[in-house]
């Protein structure tokens, strides 16, 4: 392991946040480096955003890292590229996502091409992710990974009912890791609701600040709340694993 692997042993170490080049993703790495963490930013095909994201970062050894959750080829690079160069993972933030808005009563709409998409994306690329870098968490002591998932797993209301599903599985699939992976692996489900970010084609501020009125804060949640929240589940959860942490403003109750 390199000297980067040894000084991030008193923060958050080694983390890896996929997705990271924009929204939820840049702001969890901007967090987790704030905590003295080394982070590695991944991306699909943003690199130059990436590695604007990578120079923002404070402290020293991070990286812009191309992986490409739905190709399982590109995950297995990645873990290899991780291994070699630090020797090990301490936080894995499964970030990384899509979706395509479609009208829930439209269900010829939702082809089956636009369903596998997403559920590829969304749900298969994050548990091919963790079973590449299983081996590489499973050296420390205390590691953990954090799922973003979406309230819409809760709700059945979402950009479309693929992605509603594909978020319904993914925080299932919490669950069932967080029983196989303990004792050495905490697993977490951040669900959050109508975020401040580009994420969704075509959906405005105008809407959001509309959905924000209806909920019992009465806010639009940030980028950086989301960040806080998936924080919270590393440096502060540590008697948890196998949970679900809304982060919509209460639009769930």
């Amino acid at each position: 392991m390199n000297e980067a692997g040894k000084s991030a042993a008193s923060g958050p170490g080694i983390a890896l946040v996929t997705g990271a080049s924009s929204g939820i993703g840049r702001a969890t790495a901007m967090r987790l480096a704030s905590l003295g963490a080394t982070v590695v930013v991944g991306y699909n095909s943003r690199r130059d955003a990436a590695e604007d994201v990578v120079r923002s970062l404070p402290g020293e050894d991070h990286m812009a890292l191309r992986v490409a959750i739905d190709d399982s080829a590109s995950v297995s690079e990645a873990a290899a590229a991780i291994e070699q160069r630090f020797g090990r993972l301490d936080v894995l933030v499964n970030n990384g996502g899509a979706t395509q808005p479609v009208p829930a009563n439209d269900l010829d709409g939702l082809s089956d091409e636009i369903f596998d998409r997403i559920v590829s994306v969304n749900l298969r690329g994050p548990f091919a992710v963790v079973r590449a870098f299983r081996p590489l968490l499973e050296r420390g002591d205390n590691a953990v990974i954090v799922n973003v998932s979406s309230i819409a797993a809760r709700t059945g209301v979402g950009s479309s009912l693929a992605y509603c599903a594909a978020k319904g599985g993914l925080d299932t699939l919490t669950i069932g890791l967080a029983k196989v992976l303990a004792p050495k692996i905490r697993v977490f489900s951040v669900s959050p609701a109508g975020v401040d970010t580009d994420f969704v084609p075509g959906r405005t501020h105008a809407q959001l600040e509309a959905l924000a009125e209806k909920m019992p804060l009465r806010k639009i949640t940030g980028a950086d709340d989301v960040a806080a929240a998936v924080l919270a589940c590393i440096t502060h959860l540590t008697s948890s694993t196998g949970i679900v942490v809304p982060v919509d403003e209460g639009r769930h109750i």
